[in-house]
């Protein structure tokens, strides 16, 4: 066991030697002498004075460790181990015996054994169950001058711990380095100082080189050249002190082609057999020891002539501000440099090489920084509060810790929920200490031991506590990646350590140790890290049984990922880090970091990363690293996080207000936007938004009683307003505010506190009733109804209207809500005349927009207006064109349609039509009437739903369906709905429709009826169809003019048919239809004859007029264009269908008067294109009238007739010696063009 209870007096060598050649045993007298007088002494030697050795020896023979121990440390495992064999071997007992020692998980000590040699960190670790160190009647701590953390801490305990044990002897060693303080501490405990040399020491400066690195090697080399000839002296061995291991494995493989030179490394994580090779003697070549600064105090490698020492190591430095733990090379100080150089001259003279200068030398620092200063001190508190040594800055360090680092400790510790705000160990801490790892390693195990996922953390947290066993030699990177390349997982560093320990376990348990040593050798595996992976694994395994863990003897099939990164979390939280641009990452405590090159992550970052840790080289690296999701960070330790909160705002769903919240963790955000409830976070603020957003303007999902009254009460006045066009009758809203605020308990912050105040007290729902007279500035009287009244009756439907004052929006002045299937029913022009309480202001706006030269004639306007709103009274035709009238016949100003401008006007002037379908959804909305029934009659027809007695058939043979009424009605969604039956031609078939408009029924009727004839009359049909414009000739002229033939011959069958509708009422029975179908067939051969003969002289013509325009080439192809454009648009199924025989008559002499203009454009072309010229504008007017009214010419015979008025205007403008059936003219055509367009306003689409 490592520590012993007393036992029987152990049996020592009654004779004990002491090497005289070595300085401390010249002064063994004295230094006995001051053990046996003092209860602690300083004992001051130079390096190879023999101090570490014969001390022990030195107790020995005074009678110490005879029933205690005599207790050794040393600050490195390799120095213990080394230390112990060497004071067994003086002993003449085998390790185990006598002499003992433990490192970390290695222990030879047994119950017979006097002296142990250990780490410090053993030393502190026996404090958890051994308060007074009682195993021991002497300690000696070796190498104090290091200033390690373990060594601060263990003096400082010390120092304590006297008072209650007097009987223990403490001796301190240290390098002749500032050896006063240690007698200081002590409270002027005797110093003993030994010299160490025997031999001067050379000291040569060789200077600094340009490039350091490639340099410093090259002067290494060169050294060791001249050395091994003889240059400085007889040969000799060499100590090269580089500052890592990767140094060392450089300068190796550089040195590895000198046969002459024996190189042999030295660090603290070789292994044993390795490290003794440096301390035998012998072989072949001069031997050249490549160590770290492992060999400047604790290791005297023996037969050293020559120290080549670079001045630099490779010092950890901890920044409490950064949190960052940085290793980066940095000049020694001088007391190391000094240690250094009596590495040599122990045996003969020596000589030190310094490759630097001495300016340099006497420039640095005179000792190195004591580790207390330049390390997190999280585990040091963590010990102090559970050893209860009191408060960090009052326990008596040697070297007292820089407070800003004391105080990032606790703060670490706080962080990882080991102590309380206030600084007092929490049940987590307390176990936390029990674990023999770093604090931040350990609150992984508890927090995995929770989740369900201890065994994979074990792996990972024993992996993280050593030194990576992957190697990497630098002439074999490419394999040794290749090699590790399958053990990285995609998106994590740390279960990249589970594959490892997978396959290393496999090899264990299946291969001798030999053959396991040569797999990691191919593996690139460091054996003994390997093994030193297992043992740590082992040992916490049993750490976490004693806290009552259930660690799962397996691994499990499947990593848990979330599980297992939230676990590391717990310890990490410092180390996050969100992705920026590239490969750059924001992380905690504003930091830019990257992933380090050797990570699995490096290639393909991950949005969001945890790193094992972040450490300053040459760059700030993230090492191991593992993708996590942000959201894991909200529940890992609360406490860290840093939540602010900003735009707050109602939210009428939940009955809250909510805003959104931003949490950081150490500066980084890690959530924003996210939506928290505001009302636990500032009451009064909540209370005022919930007042002003929730109450005030009703925004609410269920009110309670009072409000629903409020808002009712509110919503009246505010009405009221809207008709007016007004907001002066309301009171303002901060009223309103103010009169919740008085009556309105503090908690009250969302609806949910609001309806439990209210259920407290039955009365104060009646406490929160607005009364009319509170909320109104000024009653506006009761004509307000009249003149702003909530429906508009028309033809016994009575539409909603309803008014806002918005200027801007569409729904601003007054709106009427027409269901879908009353569109067809609605008025075309009553909604020009608003209500009553807006006509005058429209009228006046109406005449302020007229051109001046009339405006200067109706003025004032206001009073031209009152006098006109006399005679004026609402109704269904255009209120521009009424009030022409009133004003021709009061003012005898002639106002034309043109000169108004209502599109002019502010929107408000013009009802908002809502057009809206059965169950009250809003389907459209718009102020032009016309437009609205044009896209619903496209869009959403609105006939009614077809039912069990509807007309509608969708296939007609015969007429065998009895009567077919104009009108028919029925019931959609409790409205009357009006359509309009008609026989309606569907591609080669006939059916019975219902259709909206009655215009459109009784055209779309006539074409039924002749489509219906036509296939009934096949005979007829039949023969005319072969018989009708046939012969040669008009082979010819349909070839010349480019017309097919069939399709004009179906127009001319058709139109026989209309025209025997024209002199009689469309049939809507079956015997009305017999009738005229009778008749018709009777005359039909004998009219599509004869209008097929006025049809063939128009072809011969027109005919002549396209192979005469041939000749004339292109010089002339606007009027060509026009002749050949008219032509077609008389021979259009169009106009040849309904034409009437009248102007079918008419075409020979239209077709004529087009052969004649083409005869005369050679020589009278400029007159040609004056009179198309003419002619064009009066064309387009009818072509745009008609595209945006379809069957406006069968509709509207005004349109017709101004049709065939153009073509007489045609005749009277290209032929004029040919005579016009009508006298026609410009302006006869404009005066026609007139009664189109009241026709057109008079009857909308």
């Amino acid at each position: 066991m490592s520590t012993a209870q007393p036992v029987t007096e152990r049996e020592v060598p009654a004779q004990i030697d002491f090497p005289e050649q070595l300085p401390v045993s010249e002064r063994r007298a004295d230094i006995e002498a001051a053990i046996r007088d003092h209860q602690v002494v300083i004992l001051a030697g130079e390096t190879g004075s023999g101090k570490t050795t014969q001390l022990p020896k030195i107790c020995l023979n005074l009678g110490r460790g005879r029933q205690l121990r005599i207790g050794h440390t040393q600050p490195r495992r390799i120095a213990a181990r080394t230390v112990a064999q060497r004071i067994a071997d003086e002993l003449n007992t085998s390790l185990g015996g006598l002499v003992g020692y433990q490192i970390r998980f290695n222990d030879t000590v047994s119950d017979a054994s006097a002296i142990k040699l250990m780490t410090d960190g053993i030393l502190l670790a026996e404090l958890t169950h051994d308060r007074d160190l009682s195993a021991y009647d002497t300690l000696i701590i070796d190498e104090a001058h290091e200033c390690s953390l373990n060594i601060d801490f263990l003096l400082g305990y010390l120092k304590q711990l006297l008072p209650r044990r007097p009987d223990l002897k403490i001796i301190v060693t240290s390098a002749t380095i500032d050896v006063a303080r240690f007698s200081e501490h002590f409270d002027d405990a005797p110093v003993i100082e030994v010299s160490g040399r025997t031999y001067p020491v050379d000291v040569q400066y060789v200077g600094d080189t340009e490039d350091r690195d490639e340099g410093v090697r090259q002067q290494i080399a060169d050294l060791l050249g001249e050395i091994e000839q003889g240059r400085f002296g007889p040969r000799g061995d060499a100590l090269v002190f580089l500052p890592g291991e990767r140094d060392i494995r450089e300068l190796a493989k550089a040195l590895r082609y000198n046969d002459r030179l024996r190189v042999l490394p030295l660090y603290a994580r070789l292994s044993q057999a390795e490290q003794n090779r440096v301390f035998q003697s012998g072989g072949s070549g001069m031997r050249v020891v490549l160590a770290t600064n492992v060999a400047e105090t604790s290791l005297t490698v023996p037969g050293i002539r020559y120290v080549i020492d670079p001045g630099e190591a490779r010092i950890s430095r901890y920044s409490a501000r950064s949190r960052l733990q940085r290793l980066q090379i940095e000049p020694i100080s001088q007391a190391s440099a000094n240690q250094r150089k009596g590495r040599c001259g122990r045996l003969s003279d020596g000589v030190c090489f310094r490759l630097y200068s001495e300016q340099d030398f006497l420039g640095r620092p005179e000792f190195t920084d004591p580790e207390i200063r330049r390390t997190n001190l999280a585990a040091v508190v963590l010990r102090m509060l559970e050893l209860g040594l009191g408060e960090v800055d009052r326990f008596p360090f040697i070297n007292p810790p820089d407070p800003k680092v004391v105080r990032d400790g606790y703060r670490l510790l706080e962080e990882l929920g080991a102590v309380s705000a206030c600084g007092k160990l929490t049940a987590l801490g307390q176990r936390l200490a029990r674990l023999p790892v770093d604090p931040r390693l350990g609150r992984m195990l508890l927090a995995a031991n929770r989740l369900g996922c201890l065994a994979e953390v074990l792996v990972i947290v024993s992996a993280m506590s050593i030194q990576d066993p992957r190697e990497r030699p630098t002439d074999k990177q490419t394999q040794a990646d290749q090699a590790h390349a399958r053990f990285q997982h995609p998106r994590s560093d740390f279960l990249a350590w589970i594959a490892l320990w997978r396959y290393y376990e496999e090899q264990r348990q299946a291969l001798s140790q030999n053959q396991l040593r040569k797999v990691c050798q191919r593996e690139y595996l460091a054996y003994m890290r390997m093994r030193e992976w297992r043992e740590i694994h082992g040992q916490l395994v049993i750490a976490c049984r004693q806290l009552g863990f259930r660690v799962p003897l397996q691994l499990p099939e499947e990593e848990a990922y979330e599980a297992i990164h939230q676990a590391l979390l717990t310890g990490l939280l410092g180390n996050v880090a969100q992705r920026d641009e590239g490969k750059q990452f924001n992380a905690t405590r504003n930091r830019k970091i990257v992933v380090f090159p050797g990570s699995g992550q490096y290639k393909k970052p991950p949005p969001w990363l945890v790193a094992g840790e972040i450490v300053e080289t040459t760059q700030v690296y993230a090492r191991q690293c593992g993708a996590i999701e942000p959201d894991w960070l909200l529940r890992v330790n609360p406490r860290v996080l840093k939540r602010s909160h900003y735009e707050p705002a109602w939210q009428r769903r939940s009955g809250k207000v909510m805003a959104k919240e931003r949490v950081t963790l150490f500066g980084l955000t890690i959530s924003d936007g996210r939506r928290v409830h505001f009302g636990d976070i500032d009451a009064k603020t909540s209370r005022e938004i919930f007042i002003r957003d929730a109450l005030v303007a009703g925004n609410v999902m269920r009110p309670p009683r009072f409000l629903k009254k409020n808002l009712a009460l509110m919503r009246s006045v505010e009405e009221l307003e809207s008709r007016t066009r007004r907001r002066d009758l309301l009171i303002e809203e901060e009223a309103l505010v103010q009169f919740y605020e008085e009556r309105l308990s503090a908690d009250c912050v969302g609806m949910t506190a609001l309806i439990k105040w209210l259920k407290a007290d039955r009365a104060r729902d009646e406490m929160l009733l607005l009364k009319r007279e509170q909320i109104m500035v000024r009653d506006p009287g009761a004509e307000v109804e009249a003149q702003f009244p909530p429906t508009l009756h028309w033809q016994g439907v009575d539409y909603q209207l309803r008014y806002q004052f918005e200027p801007g929006r569409q729904n601003d002045g007054v709106s009427i809500t027409i269901p879908l299937p009353l569109l067809n029913r609605a008025p075309r022009y009553l909604f020009e005349w608003l209500v009553p309480g807006l006509l005058r202001d429209k009228c006046i706006a109406l005449i302020k927009g007229l051109p001046k030269t009339l405006r200067k004639q109706l003025v004032p306007a206001p009073d031209v207006v009152d006098a006109a709103l006399v005679e004026l009274a609402a109704e269904d035709s255009g209120l521009c064109a009424a009030l022409s009238i009133v004003l021709k016949r009061q003012r005898g100003v002639q106002v034309g349609p043109s000169d108004w401008q209502p599109a002019q006007l502010e929107d408000f002037y013009r009802m908002n039509i809502r057009v809206v379908d059965a169950e009250g959804k809003l389907l459209g909305q718009g102020r032009d009437m016309a437009a609205l029934v044009t896209e619903f009659r496209i869009r959403e027809p609105a006939t009614a739903a077809p039912q069990a007695d509807s007309p509608e058939r969708k296939i007609v043979d015969r007429w065998d369906f009895g009567d077919l009424p104009s009108v028919w009605k029925s019931k959609a969604a409790g409205l009357d709905v009006v359509a309009h039956p008609a026989l309606v031609a569907e591609k080669g078939s006939v059916a019975v429709r219902l259709l909206d408009y009655p215009g459109e029924a009784a055209l779309a009727h006539e074409d039924g009826l002749v489509a219906l004839a036509i296939k009934q009359a096949s005979q007829v049909v039949k023969s005319l169809r072969k018989s009708l414009l046939s012969g040669n000739e008009l082979v010819l002229a349909f070839a010349a003019v480019e017309i097919d033939r069939k399709g004009l011959v179906e127009d001319v069958i058709a139109a026989a048919a209309y025209e025997s509708l024209r002199a009689i009422e469309a049939p809507r029975s079956e015997a009305a239809f017999k009738v005229w179908f009778d008749a018709l067939r009777s005359d039909w051969h004998a009219e599509a004859i004869a209008l097929g003969e006025q049809l063939a002289v128009a072809l011969k013509a027109w005919s002549a007029a396209r192979t005469a325009a041939a000749k004339l080439g292109s010089d002339y192809q606007d009027s060509q264009q026009d002749c050949w454009a008219n032509m077609q648009s008389l021979l259009s199924p169009g106009t040849l269908r309904y034409a009437g025989s009248e102007w079918l008559r008419e075409y020979p002499r239209y077709a004529k008067a087009a052969e004649h203009r083409i005869s005369r454009l050679n020589g009278q072309f400029p007159k040609d294109q004056k009179a198309l010229e003419m002619l064009t504008p009066l064309q387009d007017k009818l072509l745009a009238a008609a595209d945006g009214y379809p069957g406006l010419l069968r509709l509207c015979a005004e349109s017709g007739q101004y049709r065939w008025m153009l073509e007489e205007f045609r005749v009277s403008l290209f032929a004029q010696q040919m005579k016009t059936r009508l006298p026609v003219s410009g302006k006869r055509l404009e005066q026609q063009w007139l009664k189109v367009q009241q026709w057109i306003e008079h009857n909308p689409r």
